[in-house]
């Protein structure tokens, strides 16, 4: 064979193998994409809500102890209605609630109507929220324009940083007998708290301190 077939015969070759390797590139490129499609069909939605399972578990519990200072056996055997007209706060389903769950362990006899009770209880609301208190040492997250890229996001750097939540519940009630509006009973200021600490060292240590009661915390809080 001569030089020039064997030149020829090797050219044939390479071209043999690029064709063979370009047919192979070329069907795993169809079969990735073929993936990422069909994989671009599935969807996984988490939701959002508008308020922490953190910030109703301070409320709820600053609540549940504002209420359970109060001494109402008074109300034992007695048909009560409870007023909620003049109680506005977050969550005063759930304040009203506690406080009808009270009068009833003390023995009263709730009703659904006041045409139908021996007493009237006036549920107000001085407060029931949330103060916060955040502190960061380091370097906040930030957005950072690069010419020609847009907006870079640079992440949080903490050497130190801590997001305190503290709650506060504040009610009263006023009894009163339905015929005839005698004054009863005036409970006067009824006060409970709650708090929830986070902390966070050199970007990756975390501690949380709170006094919710273990058994109502999410597992966030944990």
């Amino acid at each position: 064979m001569t030089d020039l077939e064997v030149r020829t015969s090797g050219l044939f070759d390479s071209v043999a193998r690029v064709w063979r390797n370009g047919r192979i590139l070329l069907g795993a490129t169809a079969a990735v994409a073929a993936l990422l499609a069909g994989g671009g069909c599935t969807q996984t939605t988490l939701t959002a809500p508008q308020r922490s399972a953190t910030e109703q578990l301070l409320l709820s519990t600053a609540a549940d102890r504002a209420i359970a200072s109060t001494n109402l056996a008074l109300f034992n055997g007695k048909k009560v209605f409870v007023d909620g007209a003049y109680f506005d706060s977050y969550d005063n389903k759930y304040a009203l609630g506690t406080i009808r769950d009270a009068l009833s362990r003390s023995g009263a006899l709730m009703v659904r109507n006041e045409t139908n009770s021996d007493i009237i209880v006036e549920v107000r609301s001085g407060a029931l929220s949330i103060d916060a208190a955040d502190l960061l040492i380091g370097v906040p997250s930030a957005g950072v324009p690069v010419p020609l890229a847009g907006t870079i996001s640079i992440p949080e750097l903490a050497f130190y940083k801590s997001q305190k939540q503290f709650s506060l519940a504040k009610f009263a009630l006023l009894a009163y007998e339905t015929k005839g509006g005698k004054h009863i009973y005036s409970s006067g200021p009824m006060i409970g708290k709650a708090y929830n600490h986070y902390y966070r060292f050199i970007g990756f240590i975390a501690y949380t301190s709170t006094d919710i009661p273990a058994k109502h915390r999410s597992t966030v809080l944990k």
